[in-house]
């Protein structure tokens, strides 16, 4: 991270002002970030490709997908606050095209010629899993110079399991497609040689495992690239390209095509879905809920009633005219949990109501997860949660053993999962509401958000008083000066290291949303999903009682 990076808008802090003011400033600055991944390369680079005739990443995924239909992005803040640029020259997402929705990935050659670096893989690892765990089709939209070679040995290794995921997903059944409109070289080029379909651009595309220089060096024979791995080479000779375009336009036409042919269907038709009304408060309102300071409290309920379907068109689809039916509502009160419909689709909900989670929290939320198994219902985790409760009288009172029972389930739990960490995401709660470990489905985060093992001034707090008592066991005076320059120090590097741009950046989210696109985010997710059959389980660990 820069030394001059500042994560924090001015005024934020600030007593004076509303939730709304300072969500908004935090919007802001998450769209400055993202601008940041949309330029690419820069002015410089982005000229340079259009003076060739090219089209840029974004572009070729526009004219690829359905027309008015939404492109997902998915980890657009990739290596943020590393060395590389923010994006990690590549895009990756979900679309619908000709109906089917895909999962894309488009190389940015603007960015070093779209070469991978070690956040490229990550983002294309973490691309690869979204498509195999929902069932997609995959289009590569492809144009690399490779690996970045200064980084080779944080690629080339783990970097294999981008063929193996190329050849499995064929195998499963879920179509690849690579369309072709530049460099692919090295082991790139076996993107194009994996894939099911395979469509290049005529005088574009340049497929082959060594280039020019390369095979001079390793065998003294004179070539050009046109011989080695042309579009028109491999559409005549090597028979490497199914389709040979007359230019980019006409490559986004042959893969609409392809796709169109592929008689792709869903387990859950749209169709079967029953008519939903608009939420029946206004999205907009998620703006003055969330506290500037996430130390004070906020219902659940407020951000729930704001993305569910709602009853205004006198639909009722979560039963009996009820747009969100709780569950246990009077036990674990700082747990929210009950049945609700996004967009006509069933799914259940726990959403952190005052931070801290207690026993009764913990079993509610056992409980809770074993009957939406039961009845083969995806589950939404919305997190605003400091972690499970400390303290003899907790202790003593079994808050271990019912916090192992909460992860036990989130853990075996086989229905699809959803998070989006709206606020605090500390310690085992971010374990116990489906953190990045427990591998839900999709995962976003507000502007709003924090996560780390604990809120920065406890974890400096802790810090001190370790250091305290080793200095006060060898009979050393303790330095308090030096003690308030390290909790000084230690709470700034926390508190940045647990803000939603650096998490977002280590992939450990699927990006950073505005809250008022969060129903339709989820939406986009919940029919994905439904790719698959959804089954519950009824196996689980040992629930310790």
């Amino acid at each position: 991270m820069s030394a001059d990076t500042d994560l924090t808008p001015p005024g934020t802090e600030g007593a004076s002002m509303t939730n709304r003011e300072a969500l908004l400033e935090k919007i802001e600055a998450l769209d400055v970030e993202h601008a940041k991944a949309v330029a690419g390369g820069g002015e410089k680079y982005v000229a340079r490709h259009r003076k060739r005739g090219k089209l840029l990443a974004r572009e070729r995924i526009e004219l690829l997908v359905d027309e008015g239909s939404a492109f997902l992005e998915l980890s657009p803040l990739a290596g943020w606050g590393s060395d590389f640029a923010v994006g990690a020259s590549l895009v990756t997402g979900i679309g619908v095209v000709e109906g089917v929705e895909c999962l894309i990935t488009a190389n940015d050659p603007t960015v070093k010629g779209g070469a991978s670096n070690p956040w490229t893989l990550k983002k294309a690892f973490r691309a690869s899993q979204i498509a195999e765990e929902n069932g997609l089709p995959t289009i590569a939209l492809v144009e690399s110079g490779g690996a970045d070679l200064p980084t080779q040995k944080e690629i080339f290794i783990p970097g294999g399991r981008m063929f193996r995921d190329i050849t499995r997903a064929s195998a499963d059944r879920r179509p690849t497609i690579a369309l072709v409109f530049g460099n692919s070289t090295a082991g790139g080029a076996y993107i194009p040689g994996m894939s099911d379909y395979t469509v290049m651009v005529k005088e574009g595309a340049k497929v082959f495992l060594g280039g020019p220089p390369l095979v001079k060096m390793a065998t003294g024979e004179e070539s050009d690239d046109e011989s080695l791995g042309g579009a028109e080479m491999h559409a005549r000779t090597s028979g490497l390209a199914d389709y040979l375009a007359a230019d980019e336009h006409d490559a986004i036409r042959l893969g609409r095509r392809i796709v169109a042919r592929l008689n792709q269907a869903k387990a859950r038709s749209d169709a079967a879905l029953p008519p939903y009304s608009e939420p029946d408060l206004d999205p907009d309102g998620l703006l003055d809920l969330i506290p500037a300071d996430l130390k004070e409290p906020f219902d659940p309920r407020e951000v729930i009633l704001r993305i569910v379907d709602g009853t205004r068109a006198g639909v009722g689809p979560a039963g009996n005219g009820v747009p969100f039916d709780e569950f246990k509502p009077l036990y674990g009160a700082s747990l929210v949990t009950g049945w609700a419909r996004i967009h006509g689709r069933p799914v259940g909900i726990l959403a952190n109501a005052q931070g801290v989670l207690f026993s009764e929290e913990a079993q509610k939320a056992t409980q809770f997860i074993q009957l939406a198994n039961q009845v083969d219902t995806p589950l939404l985790f919305l997190h605003n949660t400091t972690g499970y409760m400390v303290g003899a009288e907790y202790e003593q009172g079994g808050i271990i053993k019912h916090g192992a029972q909460m992860i036990n389930a989130v853990s075996n739990s086989k229905v699809p999962h959803l998070s989006v960490v709206m606020g605090a995401s500390y310690g085992a709660g971010n374990y116990g509401m489906n953190g990045r470990a427990f591998d839900p489905r999709f995962l976003f985060t507000w502007p709003s958000a924090k996560s780390a093992v604990m809120g920065p001034a406890q974890l400096a707090g802790v810090l001190s008083l370790v250091a305290r008592a080793s200095a006060e066991a060898k009979g050393a005076p303790y330095d308090e000066e030096g003690d308030a320059g390290m909790r000084a120090f230690v709470e700034q590097m926390v508190e940045e290291q647990s803000l939603p741009h650096f998490l977002s950046g280590m992939l450990y989210d699927d990006g950073v949303i505005d809250p008022r696109d969060t129903r339709t985010v989820l939406g986009i997710c919940l029919s994905v999903i439904d790719h698959q059959p959804i089954r519950g389980t009824d196996r689980f660990g040992v629930f310790r009682m």
